[in-house]
């Protein structure tokens, strides 16, 4: 005599109640593990922070020109470009583009979350910190270049007037 085994389909509406459980446990702590990681725009090396604009000597978060500012109290010089002076300015145009790309500069860090990086020196003679600040892969500096508020930094400092 042979055996025959007859096997049952399962419904498919019927499903193992532990493997719901499970799924459902899967589901709530994936979103839960992407609620706790940080996105790109507030990443580590990313900064946001109300910046005023200086108006004497150091601060702790301002613009002080065109192409400086203090970030949490280390002064920092924007080190891909060269801003206009405006203390003290050599001339009326240098004063105007100067109170401009300060004005600018400020919009700028105050628009949102920004990286800053280090180049290939860490400062500069007067112990200024020179760094690159970007968002979202562009160079706030490059902005400013754009709109005529300042240079390409190449190597030398050139006149305005």
């Amino acid at each position: 005599m042979s055996n025959v085994v007859k096997f049952r389909r399962r419904k498919k509406a019927s499903r193992s109640p532990i493997l719901l459980a499970s799924l459902a446990i899967l589901g709530v702590a994936g979103g839960l593990a992407s609620l706790s990681m940080p996105d790109r725009a507030t990443a580590k090396d990313e900064v946001s922070r109300v910046f005023t604009l200086c108006h004497t000597g150091g601060g702790t978060n301002c613009v002080v020109d065109g192409d400086t500012i203090w970030l949490d109290g280390q002064k920092i010089r924007i080190a891909d470009i060269d801003a206009p002076e405006t203390h003290p300015p050599r001339c009326a145009l240098e004063a105007d583009l100067g109170t401009r790309a300060t004005h600018r500069l400020h919009e700028l860090v105050n628009a949102g979350p920004f990286a800053v990086t280090t180049l290939d020196r860490e400062a500069d003679k007067y112990g200024r910190k020179l760094r690159v600040l970007t968002r979202g892969g562009q160079s706030l500096g490059d902005v400013l270049v754009s709109e005529g508020l300042a240079r390409t930094w190449t190597g030398q400092r050139e006149p305005w007037c």
